[in-house]
Order: C-alpha cells, then structure tokens, then sequence
C-alpha cells in the first residue's frame, strides 16, 4: 500500500487543487490519498471563506480518501509552523510514504538544497541573518536576502535564486522539506509545478487559477464569476452553503476583535502567539483609530510587520492563542492527536493501517477525546473547538441560520 499526504486550505477549493490531487496520485502511484487541512482558520491569519466541513466534502469528492484537521495554533501560523505542525501530523501516522506538494518552480532538488541550509543553519548564514534584520527588514525579506548571499554563484546566481525564493509556494514547499528533515520524517518530499496561476494572482485568465482570484471574482461579480474554474460539484456545495454559512470575511468579525482588544488590561497583548512588544504598543497606539478588522490590520502595517503577520497576530488574539501555550504544543513535537473531518467509505484499509501505526491518539468523536488524551492535548483540542465556535458564531449571527456545534457536527463519510 502506497500513501501520499497533501497539506491544503482548500479557501475554496478549485480546479488546480484538483489537478493536484490527480497529479500526486499519479506520481507516487499512490492508493491512498490524506490530506490534512486547515480548519476554519488560515495561514493568511483570516477566517474561510466556508466551513471546514463544507471543504472536507469538495476535497473527498475530489478523490482525497481522508481529511485530517490540522489545529488552529498551527494552521493560523508563520509558514514554518504551519508546515512543522502539518508534517507532524503526517509523520505520526506512520504509514505515509510521500508528501506532495505544489511549487512554483517544481524542482525538488533545489528546493531540498535550501531546505538543508534552513534546518542546519551554518554560522556564516545565522550572521548575514542577523545583519539584516538588525538593519530593520522584516524577517521573510532578511532571511531571503541572507539566503541570496550565502547560496549565490555557489549553487545558483541570485538572479536565478530571487524568484525561486520570493515565490510563496516555494516558501512553503522548502518549510515543509526543513520540516521532514529537522524530525527525520521517512516522508519522501515531491514538488509538483504549479500550473497557470500564482498563488496571488487576483484575476482569473483561465480554467485553472488561484484561490484568490476566484474570492476577488466572487466579491466582484456574485457565483457564476468561477463557474468554470471549480469543479461542478465544488460550484454545487457553495451555491447550496450561499447566504447560509457561506461566504465568511475577515471584517464579519470586526465586532468580536474590537472587544477581543478592548480586554488589553486582562492580559498583555504579547501574551498572544506572534505579537512582540512593539507591535503590543502599536495595537495600543492605534486602538482608538479601530474601524473594522481590515482597516485596523492595514493601519498596523510597517516595514517591519508584513500584512499577514500582522493579521496573524490580530487572529491570535481574537482566538486566545497565547504564546506560551503553543510554545508547549511545539516542545512535545508538535501533534498530539490526529482528529479526522472526514473520510470516503472505501478507505477503510488506509484507516486501519493509520490506527496500527499511528504514534498518537486518532480523534473521531469529541466526546471520547478526554479518554485518549493527555492534559495538553485537551489543551489543543479544546483551542479548536473554541475556534469552531467563534467562527460558528459569526456565521449564526451574519445569516441567521443554524449549524451543528462541534460535539453535534458528524464527521463527512463519502459513498
């Protein structure tokens, strides 16, 4: 039996993860495919757009044979994080043999060369970081540029290494081969080309295009915008979910944030997982200025906290992910328990061979969790049910429709 493992968000699901599924299937030859996805909560620091429910059903529709949640402190993370936590994750089941995934250069040589200077970090690399970032740069632009000087003209020219090292699925591609190297993951890395699209392309130039651009078509033009650039039963879940849970936006919760902040006195804003102590007193600085979710993140911009981090931050808070905790999460190797979201009925080999493997406790209802779980994975477990509400929440009180809470929710079992 073969096993290949994808890392998604699927915010939503389109035509070129689909192209993914089939094309890592195909390259491993694999009889199984896992997935382990993001929950309500993304990378980006902002909600889904729909459910994570509503996802696991486009993704086993699409051929994957089990989605894995991967836990809010990881998939609300900077790209290392979200990658350690996710392959994690993959590496506790025991039985995974390749991690797929895409990138825009598609050369896993390459990606796995820079991947080794990240995980090794060589004193000359550490000190070059170093400079840069005490010259002011953020931290993806000073290690880009410290990478750029340690790797030029002795694997490639800067010319030939800028692109590769400012392309945001070779970003993540090259975490997710740090992160099998620095736990002696047995997971062989596959880099897949991303085909078309960019990943922030925000307009839709054919059948296959980004997330992005199919939300901006979306928030432009109503549904039939992507009609053709998402899979007919993708199109069928959304238009059904439509003013119902769907769609979900960061500035829906505007409300909650602003009293999320308003609580500063309760505990201090660097508490939360991502928020130094100048971007602390700049949240405090400009609180007074608090007009929405999306204008407050632009407003804490600088040249020192990207846009992302600082949404990321601001999710933190909202969500009550202090940084201490996640700190504990990461100290014990990161997954605690592999909760599943849904899986296809004809996997049921690959469910017993991740249940004969597995290093850790497999979640598949709520209820039982506290009978397999050590104190910390509550912990964690219970960071996603609260997630789950919040975002529940949101969608209650925006349509006016009522959702299964997560002790009530079933998991997604395809025919």
């Amino acid at each position: 039996m073969k096993i290949v493992g994808l890392i998604t968000e699927y915010n939503p699901f389109h035509n070129g993860h689909l192209y993914h599924i089939k094309t890592a299937k195909k390259l491993t030859d694999a009889d199984y495919v896992v997935v382990v996805m993001s929950g309500n909560f993304l990378q980006r620091g902002t909600p889904a757009i729909i459910d994570k429910y509503s996802r696991t059903r486009m993704a086993l529709a699409s051929g994957a044979d089990l989605v894995i949640e991967l836990p809010c402190a990881y998939s609300t993370s900077s790209a290392e994080f979200f990658a350690s936590g996710s392959v994690a994750l993959l590496s506790q089941m025991g039985c995974i043999d390749y991690l797929c995934f895409g990138s825009e250069c598609g050369d896993t040589e390459i990606l796995k060369k820079i991947a080794f200077i990240l995980a090794d970090e060589p004193l000359t690399f550490k000190e070059l970081l170093k400079k840069y970032l005490k010259e002011g740069l953020s931290f993806p632009i000073g290690r880009k540029k410290a990478l750029l000087d340690y790797m030029a003209d002795t694997t490639m020219t800067k010319e030939e290494l800028e692109p590769i090292l400012s392309e945001p699925n070779n970003i993540l591609a090259i975490e997710y081969i740090k992160a099998l190297i620095k736990q002696n993951s047995k997971i062989i890395p596959l880099a897949i080309k991303r085909v078309v699209s960019g990943y922030h392309d925000s307009l839709i130039k054919d059948k296959i295009c980004s997330a992005t651009a199919i939300r901006t078509a979306f928030q432009t033009s109503g549904l039939n915008s992507f009609r053709e650039q998402v899979p007919s039963y993708v199109f069928d879940i959304l238009s059904e979910a439509y003013n119902r849970t769907f769609p979900i936006y960061p500035n829906d919760f505007s409300s909650l944030l602003k009293y999320r902040l308003l609580l500063q006195n309760s505990k201090p804003f660097q508490a939360y997982w991502d928020v130094s102590e100048s971007l602390a007193n700049t949240i405090t600085r400009m609180l007074s200025q608090f007009k929405n979710y999306e204008d407050f993140a632009n407003l804490l911009k600088s040249k020192q906290y990207t846009f992302t981090r600082i949404n990321r931050s601001l999710i933190h808070i909202l969500l009550n992910l202090e940084a201490d905790t996640i700190h504990q999460f990461i100290e014990h190797n990161y997954a605690l328990y592999i909760r599943i979201l849904g899986f296809r009925k004809s996997s049921t080999p690959l469910l017993t061979a991740i249940k004969a493997n597995s290093g850790i406790p497999i979640i598949s209802k709520l209820a039982d969790a506290k009978n397999h779980l050590t104190q910390l994975g509550l912990l964690m477990l219970e960071q996603d049910i609260l997630a789950s509400d919040i975002y529940n929440t949101i969608v209650i009180d925006k349509f006016d429709f009522s959702i299964p809470n997560e002790f009530q929710q079933q998991i997604v079992i395809f025919e």
